[in-house]
């Protein structure tokens, strides 16, 4: 799973980082509130952990921008000192999952962010069969259906699928979906990562006539974009 961290102290990113690792999971640490807004809006975390002030932006500001503005957000763990316990209602009464006070204990952390990762996988693990529109995605069979009509993907080409149907209306880096599908860099596999997209959009019919499109954004990515008829 993916994990955002956001804090202007750099030895916190790298500390909770290596919490981060040790469980198996992948970091990407942030000290500037500009450059955590842009990555999260372009892609796909499982988790984020926010300090509640970070260099740029406000982490509160931060926090309601998240929950305002991306379709999915992920789970949200606020940070603060001990003495600031307003803070930290704040944050759980504007909608928090969780909070870590500093400084906190190492094994704290970890069953925390262990906690909060698998009861956000279990709100999920029920939702076998997704709508977008006219699709229907079902994670048991791994197959989307459009208008009824059953359409047979291969395991990738539906990893792809729904990863675009949870992200619609946002870019996703090249580089990110490599990261997310493939568990490669974009530069080793751009033809394959190509073809896989031609044939979601060839095989799903993604057109406006159906509600969606994909679209290369040059130099960047993908996206799949709603299209109002």
């Amino acid at each position: 799973m993916r994990v955002a961290i956001a804090d202007d102290e750099s030895d916190v990113v790298v500390h909770l980082t290596e919490i981060i690792e040790e469980l198996g999971h992948e970091a990407v640490g942030f000290t500037d509130g500009d450059a955590f807004s842009d990555t999260i809006s372009t892609e796909m975390f499982d988790l984020a952990i926010m300090d509640w002030n970070i260099r740029r932006k406000n982490g509160a500001s931060l926090f309601h921008w998240m929950c305002e503005t991306l379709p999915e957000r992920p789970p949200i763990i606020m940070m603060a000192n001990r003495s600031a316990t307003r803070d930290i209602a704040d944050a759980l009464n504007a909608g928090a999952d969780e909070y870590i006070t500093k400084p906190e204990d190492r094994s704290v952390i970890a069953a925390r962010v262990n906690a909060l990762l698998r009861r956000n996988a279990r709100s999920g693990a029920f939702d076998t069969q997704v709508t977008h529109g006219a699709y229907m995605l079902n994670r048991i069979d791994q197959s989307v259906s459009l208008n009824g009509q059953i359409i047979v993907l291969t395991a990738k080409e539906f990893e792809l699928a729904e990863m675009f149907f949870k992200n619609t209306d946002r870019t996703l880096s090249r580089d990110h979906i490599m990261q997310t599908i493939w568990r490669t860099s974009a530069s080793l596999a751009t033809r394959t990562l190509d073809m896989h997209i031609s044939r979601v959009r060839a095989k799903l019919d993604l057109q406006p006539r159906n509600g969606f499109r994909i679209f290369t954004v040059f130099g960047y990515g993908y996206r799949l974009e709603s299209v109002t008829n």
